[in-house]
């Protein structure tokens, strides 16, 4: 099938080298010309295992384009997928003006019959105004069909959450439309559910906020861990055996971060304000995401003096393996520590480019490991690297001016940590 990808994104890039490695032909259009150029060269805009070399490959071997040049995009194609921006507003609602703008163009430069799928996160009811934003702008009147199918990739895992995905939605109001992207998955070993075009938009925000409730909440018995003597991670395990709740997602830490949980929750929790539901529960799991960072900071504060101290923050992307820095927790919590007057010194393994162009020259960038936590009389863990997870504490500690180690991810055993010197503070244990 011939398809073309609107926007070059997390989403979209992603997207568009996968089924070029299933044997499409695919097109991806990104209107910012350096990224293109850049992509022409095997220069990714993102970090993702596995995603420069299958797209070099795809590339190399005829099968992925890149073009800036919507009106080839459009006209080469079957099947065009929406995979633009979508990020909130203040207020939280969803800015869908690049989808609109989108849909402009493919009415004005539609050639024959198209497959619009929408893979953006899109509130309910955005296919239907995709719909009618194409119909009242078509120069001739192709017909067309509008397809809900969202995208459900972890950054870190997202080749591998594409390529076998746990389920496929296909949301249409089209049988035939609906049977069409349906072969696009045909050789994929998994379950793949059709629903009403509005139903599939609704199932990407409802199981986004159902995982950050999950988090939220084991982030609320973590605390409540810490007053009675508990460890939460015994605790996450007991529960977690059920089957019925499952042990993912039961990590208590200080919070999540990132493009989608912040913005999904905040999104859905518009739409249904604009509905007129009150969703309290879900307002609730915003609220102590966003408290999360706070009640660490405070513990770090009571436990010790940050003022002229020397701090080092391991971690700074929002999860491992990605160099996304949206929501970051350690953004956060520098901003804060900065406040205390405390020198900082961060190392990510692979978002230090990224951080540069946010926090400047408010801290010091740390080549390794080693070099952050040298001389440091504070170390904080903000997320979870296997880098990390593998270090080697004794040699971490003998490099230390000071003791104090913060675990914002509960990576490391705490009597294990104890017996090497530190004075070690994790979450809920």
């Amino acid at each position: 099938m011939k398809i073309s990808v609107i926007g070059t994104g997390y989403v979209g890039l992603v997207t568009g080298v996968v089924f070029a490695q299933l044997g499409h032909k695919v097109i991806c259009m990104d209107k910012d010309r350096g990224k293109i150029e850049n992509l022409k060269k095997g220069i990714m805009p993102i970090y993702e295992p596995g995603l420069k070399d299958m797209a070099v490959k795809n590339h190399d071997e005829g099968r992925l384009f890149y073009s800036i040049d919507i009106k080839e995009a459009v006209q080469k194609s079957d099947l065009i997928m929406i995979a633009v921006d979508t990020m909130p507003k203040e207020n939280w609602q969803t800015d869908l003006g690049s989808v609109k703008s989108v849909a402009k163009d493919i009415a004005k430069y539609m050639n024959g019959y198209k497959i619009v799928v929408n893979k953006s996160t899109v509130p309910v009811g955005t296919g239907n105004l995709v719909d009618k934003i194409i119909k009242m702008n078509q120069k001739k009147k192709f017909k067309f069909d509008v397809v809900s199918n969202p995208e459900f990739l972890r950054e870190g895992q997202a080749i591998n959450d594409t390529l076998r995905p746990d389920r496929v939605i296909i949301g249409s109001d089209n049988p035939s439309a609906t049977i069409k992207v349906v072969q696009l998955y045909q050789d994929m070993n998994t379950v793949i559910k059709i629903t009403k075009l509005k139903s599939a938009e609704l199932i990407k925000y409802a199981s986004n906020s159902f995982l950050a409730t999950k988090i939220s909440f084991i982030n609320s018995i973590a605390d409540i861990a810490e007053m009675t003597g508990s460890d939460v991670d015994e605790i996450a395990e007991g529960i977690g055996l059920d089957r019925r709740i499952g042990r993912e997602f039961l990590n208590a830490g200080i919070g999540y971060g990132g493009s989608c949980f912040p913005k999904d929750v905040g999104s859905l929790i518009y739409t249904a304000k604009e509905l007129g539901y009150d969703f309290t529960i879900l307002k609730e799991v915003k609220r102590l995401n966003e408290d999360r960072i706070n009640r660490f900071f405070s513990r770090i504060k009571k436990s010790t003096n940050l003022k002229n101290k020397t701090v080092s923050i391991l971690g700074l992307s929002f999860k491992p393996n990605t160099d996304d820095l949206r929501e970051a927790p350690a953004l956060k919590l520098i901003k804060l520590i900065l406040g205390e007057k405390a020198k900082i010194r961060v190392y990510d393994p692979v978002a230090m480019e990224n951080a540069k162009k946010i926090l400047k020259n408010t801290v010091e960038y740390s080549e390794n490991m080693n070099h952050c936590v040298n001389k440091s009389d504070i170390v904080i863990l903000v997320t979870e690297w296997d880098e990390f997870k593998n270090a080697d504490l004794k040699s971490i500690k003998s490099l230390m001016k000071g003791s104090y180690f913060f675990d914002g991810r509960n990576i490391y055993e705490p009597t294990i940590m104890k017996n090497l010197g530190f004075k070690y503070f994790s979450v809920g244990r």
